[in-house]
């Protein structure tokens, strides 16, 4: 039985089960290891390896698909912070040398022999939340209902090294903000030389306490969440080194968040943050006395930007780290920038010995991977539009590269397998730069339209600074190739905010940027309708997800000249009812200034609404809790508004599964029908 797209989508998780993912390359570059699952529908994640000289790829651990506890409260947030809707090994480390390996599976924990492919159980206690293999491969480091744990690799000696004091204590794990914000999902780091541990300690008890329900099962009682909304306490996070036995040194800091640790053989690291963000550091710190040193400090007016994968340090010792100068993101080595101005760096992947590969863009549309070293210098690694990502080690380089005709996974001169299942839906994208401002731009129309014929536009944006849609990826554009094959023409436009552009660019994400927004919006569709006069101007819809959703209710409100109908999912409609890292960021702290947070709500313009309108919300979402949509449904009843809601029971922020995009489609051909 043919299967429609809409539910493809959810039954493929967006076409990407199937395909190769976190990558482990063993120190002497011979050897792989990754997660990838059976096929294109099948989300159970197992552990293979591929040696560079062998024949085929081998299957390390074939986990049976989860059939018994349900996750536990804590896992199934770990799992909403990391947008990971997979089943089987939900994460993997490797010792040192990549012969043994800690997973885990089902909650409960399990290491494999790399060499011989023996799959040992460990007795740890269950449910397993997190855990991570000592670098000398002797132990695992585990946390269970809050409290850090460790196991020999051979079963013996499972202890506690960390135990909570109360119930709102949690040893070993990352806090709300570190997960959804600042891209820390671990709350321990192993010392190189496996006898010491580095331990963030949370205290959420000052945190505000949430509730979610969910009213399919009246039954089932209200879930409890320490959620800290812009302007309340956060969570005190605090750092110590513990020895394997559970001796502790408290590590002496001020701050308000801690960003990052990193331990390796030069020593141990901590990167901080103030409440503002404007000031972030990197602590150098006495793993004996907890005693610590300022080496490395970026301040900005705004804020300091956080990059993935710094600080780290060369064989040598220098530290890698980033800093902002004019409008270029450099990438620093012992203080001083070794890439030039206008190559924007994303993210640092590896430190292979001296040499550094990491990922920058030039051109927004594309992120490219390049390597430094003092020795080789600067040099780019791929080539071709499109957007590239991987690591190094040992010499070898996997490459994992996405375009918009196709996508494959490189390791040296070998290909790894990719099993997703093919989407029926092609996207035919044509990439361009609109209005003054140059905004990238994509543009698709139906697979059999000719030119000439009127179509009514749909625009399909995202708009917030966690990420960008109109790059050189074909991925980022199946569904929207599928509103287009619907009779529309469908722009997707990144405006101001928005990553890869530079420093200048995402801080115009500060202060209330809203109208910035939508005006970015509206230029890009005059721009390309100048382009393409079979635009039809009089029939315009706007649909989003999460900041897409802000942006599509924030366009028909206060736009409706422009925007006559508008599709909002998982909107954040009171900026106050947001998380502080995230909106602090960008907007202040509202106990100073609230005025920010008030004119950038749409709750704030409900009585404005004159356009057809449907929210939907997932009411299990944790992130942007189904209270914005809620609260923004009752204000427009107030004002007399009607409006269409879709709620969506058990579904959190990225819900999946069940068919959404009907619905929107048949919304949107009903507004803008004439």
């Amino acid at each position: 039985m043919l299967v429609s797209f809409p539910r493809l989508v959810g039954r493929t998780q967006g076409f990407g089960l199937g395909r190769p993912r976190r990558f482990t390359i063993g120190p002497d570059g011979k050897r792989v290891l990754f997660l990838r699952s059976l096929g294109g529908e099948d989300p159970v994640l197992r552990l293979w390896s591929l040696e560079l000289d062998g024949e085929r790829e081998l299957l390390l651990a074939d986990p049976v698909a989860p059939a018994g506890q349900a996750p536990s409260a804590r896992e199934r947030a770990r799992r909403e912070r990391a947008r990971d809707r997979s089943a089987g090994i939900s994460d993997y480390s490797a010792d040192r040398a990549v012969r043994r390996v800690a997973f885990t599976a089902d909650q409960k924990l399990f290491v494999v022999d790399v060499e011989t492919g023996a799959v040992t159980a460990l007795p740890a206690r269950a449910p397993v939340e997190d855990a991570t293999i000592s670098p000398d491969g002797t132990a695992v480091a585990y946390v269970h209902e809050g409290e850090l744990r460790l196991v020999g690799t051979d079963g013996a000696g499972d202890h506690s090294v960390a135990t909570p004091e109360k119930a709102e204590v949690t040893y070993g794990l990352a806090e709300h903000v570190a997960g959804e914000s600042m891209e820390r999902t671990r709350g321990f780091w192993w010392a190189p030389d496996s006898g010491r541990l580095a331990v963030a300690r949370v205290d959420n008890e000052p945190v505000e306490v949430w509730y979610l329900s969910d009213p399919s099962h009246p039954r089932e009682p209200p879930t409890a969440h320490r959620y800290p909304r812009a302007g309340t306490d956060n969570a005190v996070v605090t750092l110590h080194v513990y020895d394997t036995s559970g001796g502790r040194t408290d590590v002496t800091a001020e701050y308000e968040y801690l960003v990052d640790v990193v331990w390796d053989e030069h020593g141990l690291l901590a990167v901080t943050q103030n409440r503002p963000q404007t000031v972030m550091r990197v602590l150098e710190v006495d793993p004996a006395t907890g005693a610590t040193s300022t080496i490395a400090e970026e301040q900005d007016d705004a804020w300091t930007q956080i990059v993935p994968g710094v600080p780290r340090r060369t064989a040598a010792g220098e530290l890698v780290w980033t800093s902002d100068r004019d409008d270029t993101r450099h990438l620093t080595v012992a203080g001083e920038p070794v890439t030039p101005p206008g190559l924007q760096v994303a993210e640092l992947l590896s430190v292979d010995g001296d040499t550094l590969l990491f990922a920058a863009t030039e051109e927004p549309t594309e992120q490219h991977l390049w390597t430094w070293s003092r020795a080789g210098g600067l040099d780019q690694i791929t080539a071709g539009k499109g957007v590239h990502t991987g690591c190094r080690s040992g010499g070898s380089t996997v490459i994992r590269s996405y375009r918009l005709d196709g996508e494959d996974t490189r390791f040296g001169p070998r290909t790894i397998t990719d099993l997703a299942a093919s989407s029926p839906v092609v996207p035919k994208v044509s990439l361009l730069r609109c209005g003054k401002r140059e905004l990238r731009t994509a543009v698709l129309f139906p697979a059999v339209w000719q030119r000439g014929e009127r179509l009514p536009v749909l625009m399909d944006p995202y708009g917030g600074t966690a990420m960008q849609r109109a790059v050189a990826h074909r991925g980022s554009f199946y569904v929207s190739q599928w509103f287009a094959d619907q009779g529309f023409a469908v722009i997707v436009a990144d405006g101001r905010g928005t990553p890869g552009r530079g420093p200048r660019w995402e801080k115009e994400a500060h202060g209330d940027n809203s109208g910035k927004l939508v005006e970015d919006q509206v230029d890009a569709l005059h721009t390309v309708a100048a382009l393409y006069p079979e635009l039809d101007l009089g029939r315009v819809g706007i649909r989003g997800w999460s900041a897409g959703g802000t942006l599509a209710a924030l366009a028909v409100l206060r736009r409706p000249d422009v925007f006559h109908a508008a599709v909002a999912g998982a909107p954040v409609t009171d900026e106050f009812l947001y998380d502080t890292h995230w909106q602090e960021r960008y907007l202040g702290d509202p106990r100073v200034d609230p005025g920010p947070y008030t004119s950038a709500s749409v709750l704030t313009d409900a009585a404005k609404l004159e356009r057809p309108l449907m929210l939907i919300h997932g009411l299990a979402d944790d992130n942007v809790y189904p209270v914005h949509t809620m609260r923004f449904s009752a204000a427009l009843l107030a004002a007399g508004k009607p409006h269409t809601v879709l709620p969506l029971p058990g579904a959190g922020h990225m819900a999946s599964g069940a068919d959404l995009l009907t619905p929107q489609l048949r919304f949107l051909q009903e507004a803008l029908r004439r």
